[in-house]
């Protein structure tokens, strides 16, 4: 009965920020208003946020923004014995530095190192926080371009990357951190400037954490600052801090959703997408908390302050975010259940989603079901009043295809590297489940890990580091060309043979071709691995 509590106690919170936070999100991204310190902030950067860019400029500013971020990044790390509050930690190694660099700007936040062992608090929170602040900012954005794509008419013209980033960041991520990190403090989660504390002889490692944890869970970032991530009692306490978190990594991309209804002045829009989300993270869970509820070993990697409801709701909550968090170790969990948070990757982190990655990604999607409706049709597709034509099915299926595409090759070529065998706790079908999950995570710019494979020698730390770039970055740039494409045409009429998309036979569509692509793409893989070793 308590386990079904905290679902409903989770759904409710969600259903009560819905409207209001919604709205709120489309407000910021409509208004025409600078803040002082926005405008402040302008003028030192020397940025015009009257001024709006075409899609191009607008995708080499989130390019040239996450080089410089990566550069800057690397370097902290590269300098960590000149900065305060280090601790006596050296110099992070090249390959470590990069895969972090990349992994923190890219919002994955993989973790190859120990943090309590290997960064001091300068690094953690000048270079890392930071970038869970921006790295999330930079979704919202284009996200938001994407959604303007589709109300512009016969313009070139999106918007400003500048003023969105700041936008997100200041009046999204940092009020709403800033409160929930007082939230989680009181709540038992730990926040000292100290490296630690003695206890019985024995330092235990402590820092800021709560302030790191609250912008970790909202910005979808996952990144811990300790090594047992959410799973370590400084940094999830308890039941009720735990559920806290959960809410955090799904309301921003569940409220987009309402968001997305809101800007393109049909509610029922943002609604059909909210229920398909749902209905694919619902079915996940209800599969996840069979298998591991009915396991041999049901409580074998988790903690008992959550049990197996808090660590199956966290698990796939995590995984069908962009997330990565976990309070649970999933390389322990059945074949199904670690197979089911791995295929919640692989349907490309929809059910929600990530911080603007989560709507984007959908919107693709739902372009895609309207081509394929079109073509059992005989007839040019339309989504919201937008032709689909070659150009911008073209760029949907870009950005589709970058993460299976990229994912498939580096995993097929770590499978058959003679070191990755050394780097595996488990042979056969868990072996290759555990090379699966690490690219999958990678490429999704997810960032949680099975944890029983080693991926601190340099293939790996290399090859994860540009599954993260590029598994983050095409996607951004074809979206943005997608938007852009959209903007220049003018809007098409609704006529008797528009397919409607605010009913359940377009949810139906859009659930299908979800599933579809992730099945007709992983299921030779997934075959060999987790459906395997469920079978076993």
């Amino acid at each position: 009965m308590a386990a079904w509590i905290q679902v409903a106690a989770l759904v409710a919170a969600l259903a009560a920020a819905y409207v209001p936070f919604g709205d709120y999100l489309a407000r910021v991204f409509n208004s025409n208003r600078h803040t002082r310190v926005e405008k402040a902030i302008y003028r030192i950067t020397r940025i015009d946020p009257d001024s709006e860019q075409r899609w191009p400029v607008y995708a080499l500013s989130v390019l040239g923004f996450s080089f410089v971020s990566i550069v800057v990044l690397y370097l902290l790390q590269r300098l960590q014995p000149l900065l305060p509050f280090e601790f006596g930690r050296g110099s992070i190694p090249p390959d470590m530095a990069f895969n972090n660099a990349v992994s923190f700007v890219t919002n994955t936040n993989w973790q190859s190192y120990v943090p309590e062992t290997v960064m001091g608090h300068s690094v953690q929170m000048v270079g890392l926080t930071v970038q869970n602040f921006v790295s999330a900012a930079v979704g919202l954005a284009v996200a938001m371009v994407l959604v303007r794509g589709f109300l512009r008419h016969q313009t070139d013209r999106l918007g400003n990357f500048w003023v969105d980033i700041v936008r997100g960041t200041l009046r999204v991520l940092l009020p709403i951190s800033f409160v929930f990190a007082i939230v989680l403090v009181a709540g038992g989660v730990v926040m000292s400037l100290k490296s630690g504390v003695v206890v019985d002889g024995q330092t235990v490692a402590i820092a800021p954490a709560a302030s790191q944890e609250a912008i970790k869970e909202l910005g979808t970032n996952g990144g811990g600052i300790f090594n047992a991530n959410s799973a370590h009692p400084f940094e999830n306490p308890n039941a009720w801090t735990n559920l806290v978190e959960i809410f955090l990594l799904l309301v921003i991309p569940v409220s987009l959703t309402r968001t997305f209804g809101t800007m393109v002045r049909d509610h029922k829009q943002g609604y059909v997408l909210l229920s398909v989300m749902g209905t694919i993270w619902a079915g996940m869970l209800a599969v996840m908390w069979w298998s591991e509820a009915n396991g041999v070993r049901p409580m074998e990697g988790k903690e008992v302050r959550f049990g197996i409801p808090g660590s199956v709701l966290f698990a796939n909550s995590t995984t069908g975010t962009s997330t990565g968090a976990v309070n649970a170790m999933h390389d322990s969990f059945t074949g199904l259940g670690g197979g089911a948070a791995l295929l919640n990757m692989l349907l490309g982190e929809v059910t929600p989603g990530g911080v603007g990655t989560g709507l984007y990604g959908i919107l693709v999607m739902a372009i895609i079901a309207m081509f394929l409706a079109g073509l059992m049709v005989g007839r040019t597709p339309e989504y919201l009043g937008k032709k689909l034509g070659r150009r911008e099915v073209t760029a949907a299926a870009v950005s589709i295809l970058a993460m299976p595409t990229v994912m498939l090759i580096a995993a097929g070529i770590a499978a058959v590297l003679p070191s990755t065998s050394a780097a595996l706790n488990n042979p056969g079908a868990h072996g290759l489940s555990e090379i699966l999950y690490a690219y999958a995570s990678a490429s999704n710019n997810n960032g949680s890990a099975f944890a029983g494979i080693t991926v601190t020698n340099n293939w790996f730390q290399a090859s994860l580091g540009v599954c993260m770039a590029l598994g983050r970055f095409i996607p951004i740039v074809a979206v943005l060309a997608l938007a852009g494409f959209l903007a220049q045409q003018k809007k098409v009429p609704v006529t008797a043979g528009t397919l409607p998309t605010t009913g359940p036979l377009f949810a139906t569509l859009l659930g299908g071709a979800i599933v579809l692509v992730a099945a007709l793409t992983f299921i030779p893989a997934l075959a060999l691995g987790p459906i395997a070793e469920g079978l076993l």
